[in-house]
């Protein structure tokens, strides 16, 4: 029995990605940019607890229901073919019904807001649903994750302020199309498997010119933050880290620069630390 019982912790840890806290750190930072400009660079314990278990619940439900919805082809690419339900270590059944907990759990941390928020988390839920079973029926299916990974700033300045500024807005478009341009560099590493069994992604709608659109996308982000900088008087700490982040995308430029599968999922990994450049940025602002 506890042979039984290890294993399927096991499985837990697997299929919500416990043991690759790349997403979570992905979710986690933006969420914290928009939690400390919302709250001029005081937020609460209360909201910290809150958006930060949130941010990891939802992550590990949203890596729960993509495994549910690729069951049937994992086998098929050469990253996944090990995953729980694939290999048989966890049934679907039980997929779903840890989906159910995670997304209980959730729905706690939510009701602790104000009711705005709590029907903000409704269109949360769904885009984290809804993720997963669109590479089925467009090549954009990184925009969707981008808008499911920003929502999160979009709730914490309704939590904090009561409204949703303009900058709010600009700060979600900027980390939607960052998210865009990293997650191309992860399809990159699945493009030949994914072409072969019919899954779409922006890697695939971008072909050769994938580097480029992925260029023009972070200097597209950069604008943006430089944007909520101008609007918010934010000084040299803050710019100082657009810079340093700006040298961190000709880097990962470099590393996609032969689009081998190692770097090109070296370059997504290495995006963690360009989120918390600018988390630096933006607490140091506001000291």
């Amino acid at each position: 029995m506890f042979e039984t019982f290890k294993a399927k912790c096991q499985a837990i840890k697997l299929i919500t990605r416990m043991d690759k806290p790349i997403g979570t750190y992905l979710l986690l930072w933006p969420t914290f940019w928009a939690l400390w400009i919302a709250s001029d660079g005081w937020p609460s314990i209360h909201l910290l607890v809150v958006f930060g278990l949130g941010v990891f619940i939802m992550r590990s439900a949203g890596c729960v229901i993509n495994d549910f919805a690729d069951r049937n082809i994992d086998d098929q690419v050469e990253r996944t073919k090990n995953r729980p339900l694939v290999s048989g270590i966890m049934s679907k059944e039980e997929a779903i019904m840890l989906f159910g907990v995670l997304i209980g759990i959730a729905l706690g941390l939510v009701l602790t807001l104000n009711w705005h928020t709590i029907f903000l988390s409704v269109v949360a839920l769904l885009l984290a649903s809804s993720y997963p079973f669109m590479k089925r029926y467009t090549h954009l299916p990184q925009v969707v994750l981008g808008a499911a990974f920003s929502w999160g700033m979009i709730m914490a300045f309704s939590e904090v302020q009561g409204s949703i500024p303009f900058f709010a807005w600009l700060l979600f478009m900027a980390n939607l199309i960052w998210t865009v341009a990293y997650d191309t560099m992860y399809a990159m590493v699945d493009r030949d498997d994914d072409l072969t069994i019919g899954v779409k992604s922006t890697a695939i709608l971008f072909g050769e010119n994938d580097k480029r659109i992925i260029g023009f996308l972070q200097l597209m982000m950069l604008a943006l933050l430089l944007s909520v900088g101008d609007i918010l008087a934010f000084g040299w700490p803050y710019q100082l880290s657009l810079v340093v982040v700006a040298g961190m995308f000709v880097y990962q430029q470099m590393l996609i620069g032969e689009r081998e599968r190692e770097k090109c999922f070296q370059a997504f990994l290495h995006n963690h630390w360009v989120g918390m450049v600018i988390f630096i940025g933006i607490f140091i602002e506001y000291l």
